[in-house]
């Protein structure tokens, strides 16, 4: 490829990368949300951290199947009831790393 082919093949992972983003906080910015729209995008964040935490947790990587006796699954539940009672990402990531590597030295 060309030095320009590269350089337009930039340009363009950019403007897909950031006109995403971009365009809907030009549009909405300084107009009030209606309270469903509101409570619908407080659940995003949430929504897309099980959808990327999930399979790592609940599932084997090769053949892909699920596995109820894997570790991360054992010390994502407590990880998780801490992060619930605490409400803390310090302390969730903190007690969910102390809790792996536990689980890796019991094995």
């Amino acid at each position: 490829m060309s030095t320009g082919a590269y350089l337009l093949l930039l340009v363009g992972m950019a403007a897909a990368t950031y006109l995403p983003r971009a365009v809907p906080l030009l549009v909405l910015s300084g107009r009030p949300l209606p309270p469903w729209m509101r409570e619908w995008l407080e659940l995003v964040p949430v929504a897309l951290l099980a959808a990327l935490v999930t399979p790592a947790v609940l599932a084997t990587p090769d053949p892909r199947a699920v596995g109820l006796a894997r570790a991360e699954l054992w010390v994502a539940l407590p990880t998780l009831a801490f992060a619930w009672k605490t409400r803390s990402l310090g302390g969730t990531v903190v007690a969910g790393m102390l809790l792996y590597w536990l689980a890796g030295h019991l094995r």
